[in-house]
C-alpha cells in the first residue's frame, strides 16, 4: 500500500501530551511515511527542530501564525512583546536546518479580531523572506481570500495554500500559478460542497493532502482527535471526486509533497 505524506500537523499541540512520542514513533508502521510539523512562532519553531531531529520521518516548517499576534501565550507576545519583526529575526537562523523545507504556518485570518494592517505587514514579509530563501511557503487563509491570493499574485511565491477553503475557479488560477493545493478532513463533510468542487478542479499533480492535526479529522471521526492515520478516509473521498483509484491519490500526493519540499 502507497505510503501517506501529511503535509500540514501540529504535533505539538497540547491534545497529543500523553502520547505524542508513541503515536509519532508509530507513524511509519502504520502507512504514514512522511509529514511536515508546522510552527506558530519562535518557541514552536524550536521545538519542531526537535521533532525533526528525533523522527526521520518527520520535517518541518517555521514561522509565525496570524494568531500569534494577538494570543498571550505565543511567543509572539510572550517573549518579544507583540513585535513580531524582532520574532522573525529570532527564527531567521533555524532556516538553515537541513530539515527545515518551508516557511510557514503564516498568512491571514479575519476570521479573529487580529489587527489586519499587522497580519497583511506580517505575511507579507514572511512571503518576502520565501523568496530570498527559495522555500516553500505554507498559507494560512481564513476567511481572508482577496487580501490573500491579491498578495500570492503579487509575490507569486512557491508553496501550498493549506485548508483550502476558494472556490474552483480560484483553484484553477492558483495552481495555474505553480501553487498546490492542500484538502483534509472538510472534503469528507456532507456540506462540503463548495471544497468538492475545488478538488474536482485541482489536478493531481497540484494535489496534497493534510491533517492539520489534532483538528478537522475526517469522517467518521469528526469531532475527535485527529492523527495523520486518518488521511486514507481522505484519500478515498478524493479518489471518488478524482474517478482514480485512493492508492493512486496517497502516491500523487506523496510525490507532490517530495517534489515541493525538495524531499529526496
Amino acid at each position: 500500500m502507497p505510503q501517506i505524506f501529511d503535509t500540514h500537523t501540529h504535533y505539538l499541540a497540547q491534545q497529543f501530551d500523553a502520547d505524542r512520542d508513541a503515536l509519532l514513533a508509530a507513524l511509519p508502521q502504520n502507512g504514514v511515511g512522511l509529514i511536515v510539523d508546522c510552527a506558530t512562532d519562535f518557541e514552536s519553531s524550536e521545538k519542531v527542530i526537535a521533532l525533526c531531529e528525533k523522527y526521520p520521518h518527520v520535517y518541518g516548517a517555521l514561522g509565525i501564525h496570524p494568531e500569534s499576534i494577538i494570543e498571550e501565550d505565543a511567543s509572539t507576545r510572550a517573549r518579544f512583546g507583540g513585535d513580531w519583526r524582532a520574532e522573525m529575526t529570532a527564527i531567521r537562523p533555524l532556516y538553515e536546518h537541513p530539515k527545515v523545507v518551508a516557511i510557514g504556518e503564516c498568512g491571514l485570518d479575519y476570521y479573529w479580531p487580529i489587527p489586519k494592517d499587522e497580519q497583511l505587514a506580517l505575511f507579507e514579509a514572511e512571503l518576502r523572506l520565501a523568496l530570498e530563501l527559495d522555500k516553500p511557503i505554507i498559507v494560512h487563509d481564513r476567511e481572508a481570500h482577496g487580501d490573500t491570493y491579491a498578495l500570492l499574485k503579487k509575490y507569486r511565491p512557491k508553496g501550498v495554500v493549506h485548508c483550502y477553503s476558494g472556490s474552483a475557479d480560484d483553484a484553477k488560477w492558483l495552481t495555474a500559478q505553480g501553487l498546490y493545493i492542500g484538502f483534509g478532513g472538510v472534503v469528507t463533510f456532507k456540506n462540503a460542497r463548495k471544497t468538492i468542487e475545488a478538488a474536482a478542479a485541482v489536478p493531481l499533480d497540484k494535489m496534497l493532502i493534510e491533517t492539520d492535526c489534532p483538528y478537522m479529522a475526517p469522517v467518521p471521526y469528526r469531532g475527535k482527535r485527529c492523527d495523520s492515520t486518518l488521511l486514507t478516509y481522505v484519500a478515498e473521498t478524493l479518489a471518488e471526486i478524482k474517478n482514480v483509484g485512493s492508492d493512486e491519490i496517497l502516491t500523487r500526493t506523496f510525490e507532490n509533497g517530495k517534489v515541493l519540499f525538495g524531499i529526496d
